[in-house]
């Protein structure tokens, strides 16, 4: 599997258990972020890998300290798309790395 392909693999999959999750008076919002996710899952998929987003993903250490590793964003990156609600796909990749490092 390519690290784009992982990268997406991923997102699909944090966007689908948001849109398994039930909450009572969420205004949408599990709804919102669950297409936010998927929308950015189509989008890293379609990235070659030598992409600069997926290299600075890389660089941040997402794909394990070698590069071959399975996307693993650590605590941090996994809240960060956990919340993320919308905005264009490649504003969450970009966030990524920032959030690692707080």
């Amino acid at each position: 599997m390519s690290r784009s392909e992982s990268l997406a693999a991923y997102l699909r999959t944090q966007g689908r258990r948001r849109l398994d999750r039930v909450e009572s008076n969420d205004d949408g919002r599990n709804a919102r972020c669950a297409l936010a996710l998927l929308d950015a899952a189509s989008y890293a998929e379609a990235l070659p890998d030598d992409d600069p987003l997926i290299a600075m993903l890389d660089k941040a250490g997402c794909f394990g300290p070698l590069g071959y590793e399975d996307f693993a964003p650590g605590e941090a990156g996994a809240r960060l798309i956990r919340e993320w609600e919308g905005g264009e796909p490649h504003e969450l990749l970009l966030a990524l790395p920032a959030a690692l490092v707080k």
